[in-house]
Parts: C-alpha cells; structure tokens; sequence
C-alpha cells in the first residue's frame, strides 16, 4: 500500500481541476447551510423549526434538481445546462437574504431548482479522465476533499455569521458558488468522450434510451448511497443526543471531529488499496462499526469507538459512486450521478428522523441501533438484487458462447 496510486492521478490536469473545483464550490455550499439557519434565527427572529423548514425547502429542491439538470448535461452539455442557472441565481441570491422568512423559502426553493449540478460534473470530470483501473483511487481523493469541505465550511459559516450581519454573509457566500460554477463553464471541461455519429434514426440517441440505465442493479447501489447517509445523518444526532443525556454536550464538537478525521483516513487508505471492496460490503462495515457507540456513555470513549466507524465513511460513498459508473453508460452518467446526489440528498434528510424516532422512545443508544438496522437491511436487499444480475448474466454469457445447433 503505497501513495503511488494518487501520485499517478493528481499528474492529469482534469483531476486537479476537479478536485480544485470542488473545494472551491462545496465549501460555500456547506458554509451556507448553517448560515441560512443562523440568519433565519438570529436576524429573521424565526424559530429553529423554521429555519429548519428552510433548509428542508432547500433540501428538497436540490434533490428534485441534481437528476434533472444531470440529464440535461447529457443531453445539452455542460455550458448549455450552466447558462440559466448563471442567469437566475445571481438574481435570486442578491435578493433573498434581504426577504422576509416565507419570501426567503420561495427564493431558496427556486435556487435549488436552479443550482448547477456540481457533484455529478465534478465526478463526470473525474471518470472521464481517469481510466476504469485509476477510478478508485480519485474517486477516494474527491470523497476527501468533500470530507474537507464539509470539515471547513459549516466552521466558516459559524463564525462569519456569528461575527457578521447574516444577510452579507448569505450574499458572499452564495456568490462564491456563483463565480466557482461561472468558472467553470469558462473552462468548458470534458466530461463524456465524443460520442460517433448517429443515423437519422437515432437523432435522438440520447434522449431514448436515457433511461436504460435504470436497472435493478443502479436501484441497488442507490439503495445503497441513502443508506450509508441515513447512518451518518442519524449519527450525526444520536451522537448529540448521547453526549446530552451524559451531561457532556461541550464533547460534541470532539466527537464529530474525531468521526470526520477517520472518515478522511479511512478514504485516502481505501484510495490506496489495490483492489476495489464491493458496496454492499463496505455498508455492511459501517452499519456494523456504528453498533458499539451506541454502548458508550462518555466523550473519550464515544469518540474512540466514532474513529472506527469513520474509516468506513468515505470509502462506502466511494464504492457506490465506483459501482455505479461501471453500470451506467458514460452517454448517462449526468442524470445517474444527479440520482446519486439525490440519494445522499434524501438519506442525509431521511436518517435524522429515524434515529430521533428511535431515541424518542427508546433513548439516545437506540437511534445507532436504528440507523445501523436500517444499514444492514439495504446491504442485504442490494446483495440479493445484484446476485441476481450476476447469475443472468452469466447465463447470458453462457448461451451467448454456445455453438449454433446443427440443422438435419
């Protein structure tokens, strides 16, 4: 195991450009969520429900926003896809932090209708530069950055808008995604191969099969990817729940930090490994590794037992984002990469419920404990889903290989 792997990726341009992009585009975004809380709270004199309700309206948005406007690369490209979204969320983002609450939840329903589709171009860039052999290994790079992002960014929204008028902050902050997407329509990268010329027959190539990559198989792994953030978002709050009923809250913070750091070395290690893990595995690991913190009472030993847990973060969402690339036609990846956001978009929204449902009537242990079930329940669905495809294609295979029978 050695740093040879990234050594060979970070050599080709597209690689750096997109890991470069994607601290520069996501660390706003993240930064912003908790502004946008902090700004509803402290300057709109809302309640946390309802800054609550903003973010969910955002939440939302995004996720009926990554698959439509990921098919929209694949069918128009990346410049012809940016252009409205360049048009309207300069417009809507000078005006929406200076609204009154429920003008502000319509403007941020309309910018998340209208955000770029940055997560899946950014692995578009990603998986069109690197060959299928390399996938990994930048794969794990992008899932580290983002581990960054989201490390620095709800840091610098905190501080800016505890410090600043919420409103700058939201305007700053929201334009900095701006001219990060500006950016890159400029530079226009290369996210599919040219594709060969079609016949009159197939003018529209594109458009009709475009949902041929929805398969059982592409379910699965987006199974899969909900999963894996309904465990990290229900973690997120059984931590705080735990760390509360203990009397330690000021440990939340140690603890979270502890969960990330092991989330980024368990994603560089995977990076480096020299075979890929499947998906349902990895789940399976981190589903398994979540269960003990569920047994600890204090911030010493919650965040030793997190650490462990974190190593398989990244390198599960790695896994999905590598599984699903090689079951998607690269003519598809936009709208399949845009359902994957949505799938960490829709996880990440669904898991908080469950595990506070969970320690609503059970207590803080039990929303590990429900997270973690749920983890192992998918992991076992997509295992059987994805055996299925192996065996049919195998038979397929087989018969594919078989000589013609002889005639008389």
């Amino acid at each position: 195991m050695t740093i040879a792997p990234y050594r060979d990726v970070l050599r080709i341009p597209q690689v750096r450009h997109a890991l470069i992009f994607g601290i520069i585009l996501r660390t706003p975004m993240a930064a912003s969520l908790i502004a946008l809380t902090l700004h509803v709270v402290t300057h709109l004199g809302q309640s946390y429900g309802k800054a609550g309700i903003a973010s969910m309206a955002l939440t939302l948005a995004l996720a009926v926003s990554n698959p439509w406007r990921g098919r929209l690369v694949d069918r128009q490209g990346l410049r012809r896809t940016f252009v409205p979204s360049l048009v309207v969320l300069p417009l809507v983002w000078s005006v929406a932090p200076f609204l009154s609450y429920w003008p502000l939840v319509a403007a941020v329903v309309v910018a998340g209708l209208f955000q770029v589709p940055i997560w899946g171009v950014l692995r578009q860039m990603i998986l069109h530069a690197v060959p299928e052999q390399q996938r990994r290994s930048a794969l794990s790079l992008d899932s580290v950055a983002t581990e960054i992002s989201f490390m620095i960014g709800p840091a610098i929204g905190v501080v800016a808008a505890s410090a600043l008028d919420t409103r700058y902050v939201l305007l700053v902050l929201m334009w900095l995604g701006v001219l990060g997407a500006a950016a890159m329509w400029w530079m226009d990268p290369t996210i599919v191969s040219d594709a060969p010329a079609q016949d009159s027959t197939q003018s529209s190539s594109t458009l009709a099969p475009a949902r041929s990559w929805f398969s059982g198989a592409a379910v699965a792994v987006l199974a899969m990817t909900a999963a894996t953030t309904v465990i990290l978002s229900g973690t997120d709050v059984s931590v705080v729940a735990l760390l509360r009923a203990v009397g330690e809250e000021t440990g939340v913070a140690v603890a979270m930090a502890v969960w990330a750091f092991g989330s980024l070395v368990g994603g560089l290690l995977y990076g480096m490994w020299h075979r890929s893990v499947p998906a349902h595995v990895l789940l399976v690991a981190l589903a398994l590794a979540t269960l003990p913190v569920a047994l600890t009472s204090s911030t010493l030993v919650s965040s030793l037992a997190l650490l462990l847990a974190g190593f398989f973060c990244a390198p599960t969402l790695t896994a999905t984002t590598e599984e699903l690339s090689r079951i998607v036609p690269e003519r598809s990846r936009g709208e399949a990469l845009g359902w994957h956001g949505s799938a960490i978009t829709g996880g990440s929204a669904l898991g908080a419920p469950v595990a506070g449902f969970a320690i609503d009537h059970a207590g803080a242990p039990a929303g590990f404990v429900a997270v973690s079930v749920a983890g192992l329940l998918v992991a076992g669905a997509a295992l059987v889903v994805l055996q299925a495809r192996r065996r049919s294609r195998s038979v397929a295979s087989a018969r594919a290989s078989r000589p013609p029978a002889r005639v008389g």
